[in-house]
This record gives C-alpha cells, sequence and structure tokens, in this order.
C-alpha cells in the first residue's frame, strides 16, 4: 500500500509545518504592523452652535 510508505509523506509533512511555523507568521506580521500608529490629539475640538433658521 503505497500510503503507508512513510518515506515520502514524512517530508512533505516536515516542510509544510516548517513553512507555518517560521515563513507564515513573518508574512502576517508584516501585514499586521506595517505603520507606526498615531497618538490621538488629546485636545476635544469645540463644537459649533447649530444656526436654526425657524427659531
Amino acid at each position: 500500500m503505497p500510503q503507508l510508505n512513510l518515506n515520502p509523506w514524512f517530508l512533505i509533512f516536515m516542510f509544510s509545518w516548517l513553512f507555518f511555523l517560521i515563513v507564515l507568521p513573518q508574512k502576517v506580521t508584516s501585514y499586521m504592523f506595517n505603520s507606526n500608529p498615531m497618538l490621538k490629539n488629546v485636545e476635544k475640538p469645540k463644537p459649533q452652535p447649530w444656526n436654526w433658521p425657524w427659531t
């Protein structure tokens, strides 16, 4: 039975896990942290009063 031959499947298994553990996390973190976060402005803008024409 060819499914029970460990030689080709073990190599595929090892390379796939190496990809998932080494290459893939670097790719994901490059998309997640691609820019530095900006600090929010502490001052709140003062709201402008509305001009109601019918009052």
